[in-house]
């Protein structure tokens, strides 16, 4: 283990905290033994750090993923099932798929994090969502050691939301296995996006496979998105929010070009927040070396010395305002990680 550790290369925010302790996880044995030897020692279950916000040093222990391996456990003509290890690079497991023409996750490609971080916020992009493809997943209560496997139904799984993300539950399981099932012949591809139609439309394809998906899809990040080791960023950091039907006849009547989508429920539509925020005049605005991206205002950047609290305080600004604009109360998609002493 390393010993009062900089995590400022563990956390795409690039802020530089500590943490007194760092364990590189690479067996479940591993994780069983630190809880064991360590009950008492607060942990933290790190990945990539692409979807955290560090307030402060961190006062016990990263347990850091890197678990690795993907097996396939069974398949047919149309359907393949896949275990797949938590320490594993999401967008070189969505790659693999598609080189392999298993179909279900291409819309996914270039999210940031790990394997066993997908199910927490139930990622989603582009029409598609991981709960879409996720059969189990495997855990180990991080109090007890016990093993506990959770059905794609007891997952709870909503929008960036699962019952891995419940107050009780933060923090409770270390996720070490996937199980996808994924797919192979008569598998339609989602091109639903404009955005991805617009794409395909200028390269003139006119019957697109999951690689011309995934293609379109970096394309799209890649031009949107401020690369994290360039500039210290998590992606997007509100989610969309949520709004009934009447709402959004009110805020027709002031903003009629306001955009939005539908969702599952029938009561509810969906609007961009960056949208929201960029309108509101905040995108390329600063505090310090925090600031919202120029490009996409749904995304909270560090310009070199930002601290977690510095890029907490400006989202905080435009939670604010964004109430009093619109009174629509933006949520953090990201998490703010605050040790206590």
């Amino acid at each position: 283990m390393l010993k009062n550790i900089s995590l400022k290369k563990y956390n795409t925010f690039g802020i530089n905290v500590k943490a007194d302790w760092l364990a590189q996880i690479d067996s479940l044995e591993q994780v069983l033994t630190i809880i064991d030897d360590l009950p008492d020692m607060p942990k933290l279950i790190l990945g990539e750090g692409s979807n955290v916000l560090f307030l402060n040093d961190y006062k016990g222990i990263i347990l850091h993923n890197n678990i690795k391996g993907i097996k396939v456990i069974d398949e047919n003509d149309t359907e393949i099932i896949i275990d797949v290890n938590g320490g594993e690079n999401w967008h070189d497991f969505v790659m693999w798929a598609v080189n392999n023409n298993y179909g279900g996750i291409e819309n996914l490609a270039l999210i940031p994090g790990k394997v066993g971080a997908a199910p927490i916020q139930n990622i989603g992009a582009y029409g598609a969502e991981v709960k879409n493809v996720i059969e189990k997943v495997h855990t180990v209560n991080m109090l007890t050691c016990e093993p506990k496997s959770f059905s794609k139904d007891a997952c709870n799984f909503g929008y960036r939301h699962s019952v891995f993300k419940l107050p009780e539950n933060k923090h409770k399981y270390f996720i070490h296995k996937v199980r996808f099932k994924l797919y192979k012949k008569k598998y339609r591809v989602n091109t639903a996006y404009g955005i991805i139609q617009k794409i395909f439309e200028r390269k003139k394809i006119s019957n697109p496979k999951l690689k011309d998906v995934a293609e379109a899809v970096i394309e799209i990040r890649r031009s949107k998105l401020p690369d994290p080791k360039i500039t210290g960023n998590a992606g997007s950091f509100f989610k969309n929010p949520y709004i009934k039907i009447d709402k959004l006849k009110e805020l027709q009547a002031v903003y009629p070009k306001i955009p939005y989508y539908e969702t599952d429920l029938k009561d509810r539509l969906k609007i961009p927040a960056g949208w929201l925020i960029d309108q509101a005049g905040w995108k390329a605005k600063r505090l310090g070396d925090a600031g919202v991206h120029p490009k996409q205002a749904l995304v909270l950047v560090n310009y070199g010395m930002a601290t977690g609290r510095d890029i907490k305080k400006l989202a905080e600004m435009i939670i604010t305002d964004i109430q009093d604009k619109y009174d629509i109360r933006l949520q953090p998609e990201v998490n703010y990680i605050e040790s206590i002493e």
